[in-house]
């Protein structure tokens, strides 16, 4: 609820009250959230390698308290923020903030995006972890898991764009940014209360599942030399009672065989031992495991680098469709509804979708393909995609008949708003809203699912990086077709500016950037897992038999 509020209003309090230009707050706000998105990167490695997932959530939740407190104190004291803009003289006049100022608001807004990127990471994979992924009955539970989970998301943003961004917008951004204060606050209470019942994650044995990829590279090169052998059981793997019950085994696959030479042992292992005697140690030789969790990750970047523009064109919703919502008719059955309120039609749209995916889709579907999930995840990712094309193809649409309302009626240079009702844009928003829920929650899925056992919460956080990286892109978009173009988005006046072009553009590159995808996920090829259950036998040995599940 706090977190999606502020980043569909930040953007009005950034131009209205931080009086900065329009194209400044958008990529201000882009910024912001690519940070908020990226940095997950770093909580889901704290959380596979250090903290547990719950306690990972709960340092970093109070984090993003911090934040919240410094924004709402900026909010509220008027010497924390520049001189409003004089609008209503002959000579129009804005008052730039200080550096001051400037190095609160940034020091708030970072402090809540690395807080939040932390939540962002863990959380997803600590509720996963209530499940048995290895248990086929609960592998559908899974998938619904996720759906649900999304699901919470959506209602906590209904609440954050309607009742927090109403708040802004009539009672001033001090109260609304200390109501998110409260609600970041019971969210981190009412974590702690279900401490006793949570099913925790052990931390990694093998400690940092990034110096394990670097001990695979590392390895493959020292012995690129060495011939590879035909046969997977040729290649190290350890079986040993260290490992645990259940512990997860992936199987060779052919896909960049030359890692496979990090597993090949050049020196013989001691008789009776399953330990390699090679003096190089883990920086020569790696298991098959090992291996085949570095190709997982090669496999799976191209997957979340085609999935990026799709967030590039969801930043133009957070900003210049919100800044399009305030130039047109926002009245509704005598209510005017704030500009930032407008992401509640897609919020709307997935909370009636979520559940109708869930429980009638899934369940119809899987009847005749037999997959728990019914469609695969990389299936369902690629109808988000293929939705948010035509969504982009509606903005520009959409835009083109906007500004032909503004030169009907002369008012392209007028500041009120046109005779042309707000839910215009309830188009590509509500397709738009459809495409998220597709293609969010499938990455979120297919990350978790995909990821090794040591990297459930890296893996999480690698999903969110396609929307970091989408929002970072969209800057470069922006000023880059500005530059291009001549200055399609520079007027800081939509009704001079070419933004239907852009959205056009938008959507052409869209179609290209699906087909890419098509390619990359016909390339990619699933996991498959060796679950070995040691059991100790009654022999004099002491023997331990290896079962293959």
């Amino acid at each position: 609820m706090a977190f999606i509020a502020n980043a569909m209003s930040l953007v009005t309090y950034f131009y209205g009250f931080m009086n900065l230009s329009i194209t400044k707050s958008a990529t201000t706000l882009t910024n912001f959230m690519g940070t908020a998105f990226l940095l997950p990167l770093v909580g889901g490695y704290i959380s596979d390698t250090y903290w547990s997932r719950f306690k990972t959530c709960l340092i970093f939740a109070l984090i993003e308290l911090v934040g919240y407190v410094l924004l709402t104190v900026q909010a509220h004291y008027p010497q924390l923020r520049p001189t409003p803009c004089k609008l209503d003289v002959a000579e129009p006049h804005c008052e730039a903030a200080d550096r001051g100022q400037l190095a609160l608001l940034y020091t708030g807004l970072y402090l809540i995006a690395f807080g939040t990127s932390g939540v962002k990471a863990a959380l997803p994979a600590l509720g996963a972890d209530q499940f048995d992924d290895k248990d086929p009955k609960q592998a559908g539970q899974l998938s619904s898991f996720f759906n649900w989970f999304f699901l919470s998301l959506t209602i906590g943003a209904i609440f954050g764009v309607t009742f927090v961004v109403w708040i802004s917008a009539n009672h001033g951004w001090d109260l609304a940014f200390g109501v998110s204060t409260l609600a970041v606050l019971f969210a981190v209470l009412s974590l702690c209360m279900g401490k006793s019942l949570y099913r925790n994650n052990k931390i990694n044995p093998k400690g940092s599942p990034i110096l394990s990829i670097l001990q695979v590279l590392v390895a493959s090169i020292r012995n690129r030399k060495l011939p590879i052998p035909e046969k997977a059981e040729d290649l190290h793997e350890i079986h040993d009672k260290e490992a645990g019950e259940g512990h997860e085994y992936l199987q060779r696959t052919e896909q960049f065989k030359f890692l496979d030479r990090a597993a090949v042992n050049y020196c013989p292992t001691i008789e009776g031992s399953s330990k390699s005697t090679n003096p190089g140690g883990a920086w020569s030789l790696c298991t098959v495991t090992q291996v085949e969790e570095v190709k997982l990750l090669i496999r799976m970047l191209p997957i979340i680098l085609s999935t990026i523009f799709m967030n590039t064109c969801l930043a133009q919703l957070q900003t210049f469709s919100i800044q399009q919502s305030l130039t047109l008719d926002r009245h509704f059955i005598g209510f005017e509804i704030p500009g930032p309120s407008m992401p509640v039609i897609p919020l709307l749209c997935m909370f009636f979708l979520i559940p109708i995916y869930d429980r009638v889709f899934v369940p119809l579907v899987r009847k005749l393909t037999g997959i728990p999930t019914g469609i695969r995840h990389l299936q369902r990712i690629a109808v988000g995609l293929l939705l948010s094309v035509i969504s982009m193809a509606i903005s520009g649409m959409v835009e083109t008949r906007r500004k032909s309302v503004a030169a009907k009626h002369n008012m392209v240079d007028s500041s009120e708003p046109l005779p042309m009702s707000v839910f215009w844009l309830g188009f590509q928003f509500a397709i738009f809203g459809a495409a998220d829920m597709f293609t969010v929650v499938g990455l979120l899925e297919f990350f978790y699912a995909e990821s090794a056992a040591g990297m459930k919460s890296l893996g999480t956080a690698i999903s969110w990086c396609s929307i970091a990286f989408g929002y970072f892109l969209s800057s470069v978009v922006v000023e880059t077709v500005n530059k291009v173009s001549g200055g399609w988005l520079a007027s800081n006046n939509l009704n001079r500016d070419k933004l239907n072009y852009f959205y056009w553009l938008l959507s052409g590159m869209s179609v290209m950037n699906f087909g890419a995808y098509l390619l990359c996920a016909y390339w990619y090829k699933y996991k498959k897992v060796d679950v070995v259950v040691l059991e100790k036998q009654g022999d004099s040995d002491g023997g331990v038999e290896m079962i293959k599940a």
